[in-house]
């Protein structure tokens, strides 16, 4: 149910079981004759976007694939490239960052005189980077304004309960329990800027244990989230059952049907209600030895050799301040796809 890496990580050739959809995931568009110019130049390949990730899979050998995360994506923007099989045209250029590695990718649209312009993954990830409260963990968040939640878009208030004692000081706080359709929130009734915001999707388990406090709801988060402890105490310890039914249940049906919160309607492009079912049938799985994945990934860096961040300095070119440049090079030549 959760998403493990999907959205967070740079994946190059990875198995067809990994290019399938995940619960949740669902496909926004599909652009057909579209190279990988910075790594398979010359090769007609399909671009996939959907709520989570950008698939490219090339045509003619499907084991030659990338998939990059959303919350990867560091700078999303149209270049003038050279195509091997085009000539100068129009691309879709991605900085990312994965494993604290950065990576860039080119991708171009070979169709002559297409209007498309990849408006659609530019969209997609700035709704994801939009939406990030459905799937994150939320600590002293801007969640509730003069005592009220900030409902989201897709988001359903189930139940609200005064009273709440959060138990993660020596002394609690009470404070208001808010149970919703994608995560639960509880804020203190003195200070509603200390809070906690944690969906659903970052849950790994919710109890009732006995603590120095009495009887608690106690939930776990992921360890991707960072493994909080949260303990709560509700009175009576009727109504705190009745809490842990209730969020147990909602837990339940949310793995079955998770909500991401990326919305974006791209009414240019028609992409058919068996469109999840058309992906699995035009990859086909082909399971061949990968021994040149360190050639691979060395087509797509952004930086060799980058160990760790040189000192920022202030750009007068750009007004602020960005990280100095690397030895023999100019801020000019890096913009530049195409030497002058």
């Amino acid at each position: 149910m959760s998403l493990t890496w999907e959205d967070k990580e740079v994946r190059f050739d990875i198995p067809f079981t990994e290019m399938r959809l995940k619960i949740g995931e669902k496909i926004v568009d599909r652009l057909e004759n579209i190279e990988d110019t910075k790594g398979n130049g010359g090769d007609r390949g399909r671009l996939i976007v959907t709520n989570i990730r950008v698939l490219w899979h090339s045509v003619t050998s499907p084991r030659v694939n990338l998939s990059i995360g959303f919350n990867c994506v560091v700078a999303i923007s149209t270049k003038v490239v050279n195509s091997k099989l085009r000539g100068t045209t129009q691309a879709l250029h991605m900085l990312t960052t994965s494993n604290r590695t950065r990576f860039e990718f080119i991708f171009t649209n070979l169709v002559p005189g297409s209007m498309r312009h990849f408006t659609s993954v530019m969209g997609v990830h700035k709704a994801y980077m939009s939406s990030k409260l459905y799937r994150e963990l939320k600590l002293r968040g801007a969640v509730i304004h003069n005592k009220q939640l900030k409902i989201l878009p897709l988001e359903q208030v189930f139940s609200t309960l005064h009273g709440v004692w959060n138990l993660s000081s020596d002394q609690g706080s009470l404070g208001t329990f808010i149970v919703t359709n994608v995560r639960l929130v509880w804020f203190a009734d003195m200070n509603e800027a200390f809070n906690i915001s944690l969906p659903y999707l970052q849950i790994n388990s919710i109890k009732v244990r006995d603590s120095k406090f009495g009887t608690a709801l106690v939930v776990t988060s992921s360890e991707i989230s960072g493994s909080y402890i949260l303990g709560f105490r509700v009175d009576p310890e009727e109504k705190l059952r009745n809490l842990f039914k209730e969020l147990t249940s909602l837990h339940s049906i949310y793995k079955g049907n998770p909500i991401f919160g990326v919305e974006y309607k791209w009414c240019s492009n028609k992409v058919d209600e068996h469109s999840d079912k058309k992906l699995v049938e035009d990859v086909v799985e082909v399971e061949e030895p990968r021994g040149e994945l360190s050639n691979t990934l060395a087509a797509y860096l952004a930086d060799e050799g980058h160990a760790k961040d040189r000192p920022p300095v202030y750009s007068p070119d750009l007004g602020l301040a960005i990280e100095s440049v690397k030895d023999g090079f100019t801020l000019q030549k890096l913009w530049e796809v195409i030497p002058s």
